[in-house]
């Protein structure tokens, strides 16, 4: 909840994600929002500029541009989310149960992740497509696959650190279960990036799925997309050279917000929420406690250990240590006043 809060009072976080919103709105509500029929084709309209009645022009077939944009944006987000919901669940369990599983699952899970990386996405794709049919769950699929070393990496890394963490290893001495340590301790802290991951795959994925319906693979014509559409303006650069900007404006901005929230949620998540991963954790009387404070206190109390180098510092310099406030602290016997002060109440 920090990591959102910090978030969203970045102004670049607000407008992406106002942004993001428009382009949701317009991924339900966008055929019936439009003022025409997509399908509808009137060839006596055929590429026709910018006018009342046609906003946005029209195509090679008369049909309303502005209508297919709109009604296009459902099926581009939905694919992308299709094929990152895939990737998520092919990339994040497999990468949790490589850490905790053994060094079978680990070394199994790591070479099926090597293997998918060297794929190419549109060989694959068309692959995947010819062997199950054109369809656009097909190349979801596939893409989803393809995507999944991505998550698999990154969460890896993320539960590698942790599993690593004095409180993890005290809670698996006091026998608390797998499944209880990966809830309480491991996923809250995998979430953030987790969540940076998915805002940068979604726009990558946007793109892909762009690519695969500009070469005609998944959504068939005459069903409007966003790839679709560049496919067809492409064709007709002579008569109208601006047409092919429109649906690539759309495609441009959906992954600059995307972008642009990745980042912001990435700053915001090392500001809150990475020092309380690598921070190291002071020792605690018990393993019982550690175990039931997933996030000590960073700042531990003086020891003497400390005390007796800070002396040895201020003999070997002649000059008393600098208090936090800037003004040098008295001292006392050698020692510094403030620090007397800190071992005391420590």
């Amino acid at each position: 909840m920090r990591t959102l809060r910090r978030t969203w009072r970045m102004p670049s976080a607000r407008i992406a994600l106002g942004l993001l919103a428009a382009v949701a709105l317009l991924a339900v509500a966008g055929g019936a929002l439009a003022p025409h029929d997509p399908l509808a084709q009137r060839p006596v309209d055929m590429l026709h500029g910018p006018s009342a009645a046609h906003p946005l022009g029209t195509d090679y077939l008369g049909r309303d541009v502005l209508s297919r944009l709109l009604a296009g944006t459902g099926s581009s987000i939905v694919g992308a989310l299709e094929a990152v919901g895939a990737a998520m669940l092919l990339g994040i369990v497999p990468g949790i149960a490589s850490v905790w599983l053994g060094r079978t699952v680990e070394w199994t899970a790591q070479r099926a992740a090597d293997t998918l990386m060297i794929m190419p996405f549109t060989v694959f794709a068309i692959a995947v497509v010819g062997a199950l049919g054109n369809g656009m769950h097909q190349a979801m699929l596939a893409l989803g696959v393809l995507f999944a070393p991505l998550y698999f990496r990154v969460t890896r890394a993320a539960a590698l650190g942790l599993k690593q963490a004095q409180y993890v290893e005290a809670a698996e001495l006091m026998g608390a279960s797998r499944w209880w340590i990966l809830r309480t301790h491991v996923w809250g802290k995998i979430l953030p990036t987790v969540a940076v991951t998915t805002a940068q795959a979604v726009g990558q994925a946007l793109l892909v799925v762009a690519s695969l319906t500009f070469l005609g693979l998944g959504v068939q014509p005459p069903a409007p997309t966003w790839g679709g559409m560049l496919a067809s303006d492409l064709g007709y650069l002579a008569q109208q050279p601006w047409a092919p900007l429109i649906p690539g404006a759309a495609i441009m901005i959906t992954v600059g917000a995307l972008n642009i929230l990745a980042d912001a949620v990435r700053d915001s998540g090392t500001e809150a929420g990475d020092p309380r991963v690598t921070a190291p954790v002071p020792a605690v009387g018990t393993a019982a406690q550690a175990s039931a404070d997933p996030d000590p206190d960073p700042v531990a109390p003086a020891s003497v250990a400390v005390r007796d180098q800070v002396t040895q510092k201020q003999g070997e310099l002649g000059d008393p240590v600098a208090s936090p406030s800037g003004r040098p602290p008295r001292t006392t016997n050698g020692h510094s006043e403030e620090v007397e002060q800190r071992v005391t109440t420590g």
